[in-house]
């Protein structure tokens, strides 16, 4: 009978688990298939799919020539050290702004509170491309002159990630139990106390969760890196993109490469996948 229910007493639906088991196969398959195409030749990869490789291994002609040439053709290392260097701040500083304004979004009373919330959240619905003029004009050499350095692009995903993250951090805070917040004020703790002695802690999922999905966000990012970094600190992203030439050269490079840009991002989100549905299903249902 144990083996029916779940680790909540809820009983256990067949349904969910074949169909959960079928999204985690149908995932899998195109990352399957990169891995292998990574290890075959040009020739062989044009010629026939990478099911053939795998159905007839000892047939196959494997090779590691693509990884060698990714990283004596390209300073491959360098991008991911500057991929680091651009995420990890990217992913700080939204969740650090957001979490402080949550807090007072949350817990305290203002003039005009569920405006400005509704407002900022509606910032969600406006695409990113039709703020990359005015950035360019803004942080470019007729404005403040930080294009094509680390800042700008910390200030752009900040910028961008701040909806998602006020919005997710607000709902899980929704979610703590009042009367906690509300016996550390009879205490006498400050707002700034309260925050980081309790309220911080207890949306360490929530953070977590958004944590996950703005690393990844600002990793595979290509546009902003693009754009507003210069070709001395250009990210792995870009670097993958640039080894493909204009007539088609080199795109048995690109699956190699790819699938070395992946392995930060998987140890990441490995890292933090107990924490990722926990915190964004905690705040769905208050808010």
């Amino acid at each position: 009978m144990s083996r029916t229910l779940m680790k909540d007493g809820r009983p256990r639906s067949v349904f969910s688990v074949v169909t959960v088991a079928l999204l985690v196969v149908l995932w899998t398959i195109p990352t399957l298939g990169l891995l292998v195409t990574s290890f075959r030749t040009r020739d062989d990869a044009a010629s026939s799919g990478w099911w053939t490789a795998v159905l007839n291994p000892f047939g196959a002609g494997w090779t590691t020539e693509n990884y060698r040439k990714v990283f004596e053709g390209s300073d491959i290392g360098t991008g991911l050290l500057n991929s680091i260097v651009v995420a990890i701040p990217a992913t700080i500083l939204p969740i650090m702004f957001a979490a402080f304004a949550a807090y007072a979004f949350t817990f305290m009373e203002f003039r005009g509170k569920d405006v400005i919330f509704i407002m900022i959240v509606g910032l969600l619905v406006v695409p990113i491309q039709v703020a990359f003029q005015p950035m360019l004009d803004i942080l470019g050499p007729e404005g403040l002159g930080i294009s094509g350095q680390y800042i700008a692009v910390w200030l752009l995903h900040t910028g961008f990630g701040m909806p998602l993250a006020l919005y997710t951090l607000r709902n899980y805070m929704a979610t703590l139990p009042v009367s906690v917040v509300e016996s550390a004020k009879v205490d006498g703790c400050s707002h700034y106390q309260t925050f980081w002695k309790l309220v911080a802690p207890m949306a360490v999922p929530a953070m977590a969760a958004f944590a996950t999905l703005q690393f990844l966000w600002v990793w595979n990012d290509l546009l902003i890196a693009k754009l507003f970094l210069s070709a001395d600190n250009t990210t792995v992203i870009v670097q993958v993109q640039q080894l493909l030439g204009t007539q088609g050269q080199g795109k048995e490079l690109l699956t190699a490469a790819a699938f070395i840009s992946m392995v930060v991002p998987m140890i990441v989100f490995f890292s933090l996948q107990r924490f990722f549905v926990r915190g964004l299903t905690s705040g769905a249902v208050k808010g």
